[in-house]
């Protein structure tokens, strides 16, 4: 899993770093960003021709619901119609052979003050487990095998989302080379000060993407996107539009034409307006107030490379499932961009 680095890409690196300093010259880093991301070992987006050049994936998460062996996942995938994920890493992992997560209680809420701590230890004592199983016993056979797994089925894994900022420095190393051989550009995590500062560095190094998601913290005025991908010329961001659009009330192809080229995905979900009632809350596709028609539409005409994956976050209808929800989803992008 060692990375080797060479004159160039140093050389590369290094002039991002100069031209970062330069709104002028912004622009051109991001090429230049590009150029390294070819060098990956996963492909560009590759959507089916129905989608006129758009990307239409998922993220594993909007089948939690669900068993989530990689061989479930591949089931799904094949039943929804999809081709391209973005990967929790705890299905990378489990399925790699890391220690089992303890149970989680049921009625935890309503659990004593001891059995609450009792379960934060268990928690404690796992997380020390797989941490030293990371370093020590995970071995690569076991992720090439299902990087196999996953080509022999035509699906691609663009992303894993590890969420590795508070893990040591030989586990992110860990991360990242895990991703790699997965056939992924990056590693994602939650955005943040501490983690956009101390994973950027990382993906410079293994020549991948640091790729950092959002909740509803652009609601917030004071936030700034711009200062969380000034750590390092290889942060980008996993744009989530629903959460933007719940929390701010804009429209997201402002912020998309702005950094467009520092979007390595979007998550794409339908929330009410920020000022609907109810505010800011998940829906069945179509039946929110999020602009996904315009979303896909910009991206659409203007080629750009942004994966967009559906998070399906909204509450299953009795009688449905996570998979039949996610084919709906499938099909309303595909009414989006191809609706002859």
């Amino acid at each position: 899993m060692r990375n080797h680095s060479n004159i160039s890409n140093q050389y590369q690196k290094t002039m991002i770093r100069k031209m970062l300093t330069s709104a002028a010259a912004r622009q051109a880093a991001v090429l230049i960003l590009a150029s390294l991301l070819t060098g990956c070992s996963g492909t560009g987006p590759k959507s089916d021709p129905g989608y006129q050049g758009v990307e239409i994936g998922v993220i594993t998460y909007s089948w939690r619901s669900m068993p989530s062996t990689p061989g479930d996942i591949i089931r799904y995938c094949k039943e929804a119609g999809i081709t391209s994920l973005e990967l929790m890493g705890d299905v990378v992992e489990e399925y790699a052979g890391a220690p089992a997560r303890p149970p989680f209680p049921e009625n935890l809420r309503e659990a004593s003050q001891e059995e609450r701590q009792a379960f934060r230890q268990k928690m404690e004592d796992h997380g020390k487990l797989v941490s030293e199983w990371r370093t020590s016993a995970a071995t690569e056979e076991k992720y090439r095998e299902l990087k196999k797994m996953f080509d022999d089925a035509g699906i691609g894994i663009h992303i894993v989302k590890f969420s590795p900022s508070r893990w040591s420095d030989e586990e992110i190393d860990y991360a990242f080379e895990s991703a790699k051989i997965l056939g992924a550009k990056g590693v994602c995590d939650e955005i943040g000060h501490e983690s956009c500062e101390r994973l950027g560095k990382f993906a410079e190094k293994h020549e991948m993407v640091a790729v950092f998601h959002n909740h509803g913290q652009p609601g917030d005025s004071t936030f700034n996107f711009e200062e969380y991908l000034a750590y390092s010329p290889n942060n980008m961001l996993n744009l989530d539009v629903g959460h933007y659009f719940g929390a701010t009330g804009k429209h997201p192809n402002e912020l998309i034409e702005k950094l467009q080229g520092r979007i390595f995905s979007i998550h794409l979900k339908d929330k009410t307006a920020k000022d609907a009632d109810p505010a800011d809350t998940n829906q069945p596709w179509g039946e929110g107030d999020t602009p996904l028609e315009d979303i896909l539409n910009l991206i659409r005409e203007n080629q750009w490379p942004i994966y967009c994956d559906i998070e399906l976050e909204y509450e299953i209808p009795e009688g449905s499932d996570a998979v039949k929800e996610t084919a709906k989803c499938v099909e309303y992008c595909k009414n989006i961009l191809s609706p002859e």
